[in-house]
C-alpha cells in the first residue's frame, strides 16, 4: 500500500499530467486520444526519466526522486513556482505532526479583539479560532455557528451568507481559498481531520467537488476583496495574512478598508 506522502505526490503528478494538453507541452499529437491530457510515457520522455519509474511515482510506490528529477518533472509538466514548491515539499519535505486543535496565545487573542478593523485567526486546518467584533459584523458572527462550522472553507462553500457577501466575486474567492487549502491538505495526508473535512465539503458542495478534482495549488498571500454588505453596501478591502512566530500553524488575517 502506498505511503501517504507518496500517494499525495502521485495524485498531484497525475492531476497535472491529465490537465496539460499536448499543444501546451509541445508534444506532437499524432495518435487519437481518449482524454486531452498527456500520456505517462510522454511525461517521462519530456522529463528524461524511465516510463516504468514515472509510473511507479504516480502509483505512489516506494521510489525517492532526486531534486534534479523533481525539477525535470516540473519543467515537463509546466509547473509554476508555487506548484514546484509544493511538488518539492511532497517529495522531500518533513511530514507534519498529527493534527490537534490549536490554542491561541492570550497576547494574540488580545491583539485581535482590540483591533478596530476586521481580523481573525485561523489554524492549520483553516478553523476560525479567534475573531473580533468588526469581523463578525462584516463576515459572520462565528460565535453563533456550531463549532464544526467555524471554518473558512465550510463558511465559503456551505453558508449562503458567504455567497451574498462576496456577490459576483464569490466563485473567484472560493476557488482561490480552496487552492490554498489544498496545499495544506496534501501535506497533512492522511490525517482524518483534513480528509473528513474535504470529504464533507465534496458531499455537500458541487462546486467544491468539481474544483477539488482539479487539484489546483496556490500559496498564501495578500490581496483585495469586494464585499456586499446588506446595510453598508459595497465595501472594498485590502487584506494581509501574518504567521505567528511562536505558533507557525496560526495565521492572523487583517482587513483594511480601501
Amino acid at each position: 500500500m502506498p505511503e501517504p506522502a507518496q500517494d499525495a505526490l502521485g495524485a498531484f503528478l497525475r492531476s497535472r499530467r491529465e490537465q496539460l494538453t499536448p499543444q501546451a507541452a509541445g508534444v506532437p499529437d499524432r495518435r487519437r486520444r481518449r482524454t486531452p491530457g498527456l500520456r505517462r510515457e510522454e511525461v517521462a520522455e519530456l522529463a528524461g526519466i524511465g516510463v516504468d519509474w514515472y509510473v511507479r511515482l504516480e502509483q505512489g510506490r516506494a521510489v525517492s526522486p532526486s531534486p534534479a528529477t523533481i525539477d525535470s518533472l516540473a519543467r515537463a509538466l509546466r509547473l509554476d513556482s508555487t506548484e514546484l514548491a509544493h511538488l518539492r515539499t511532497l517529495a522531500h519535505g518533513a511530514r507534519p505532526r498529527p493534527f490537534a486543535p490549536e490554542s491561541v496565545p492570550e497576547a494574540v487573542r488580545h491583539l485581535v479583539t482590540t483591533l478596530d478593523r476586521p481580523a481573525y485567526v485561523t489554524g492549520r486546518r483553516w478553523d476560525v479560532l479567534v475573531w473580533n467584533e468588526a469581523a463578525a459584523e462584516l463576515l459572520i458572527d462565528f460565535d453563533r455557528l456550531p463549532e464544526q462550522d467555524r471554518n473558512i472553507l465550510v463558511h465559503l462553500f456551505l453558508d449562503p451568507r458567504a455567497r451574498q457577501r462576496f456577490g459576483p466575486g464569490w466563485a473567484e474567492e472560493a476557488h482561490r481559498a480552496l487552492a490554498r487549502f489544498r496545499a495544506a491538505h496534501d501535506l497533512s495526508m492522511p490525517d482524518p481531520a483534513f480528509t473528513e473535512l474535504s470529504a464533507r465539503l465534496c458531499r455537500e458542495s458541487p462546486e467544491f467537488a468539481t474544483w477539488w478534482a482539479q487539484h489546483r495549488i496556490a500559496d498564501n498571500g495578500n490581496g483585495r476583496k469586494t464585499l456586499y454588505h446588506p446595510v453598508r453596501g459595497v465595501l472594498r478591502f485590502s487584506y494581509a495574512t501574518f504567521q505567528a512566530n511562536d505558533h507557525p500553524a496560526l495565521k492572523l488575517t487583517v482587513y483594511s478598508p480601501l
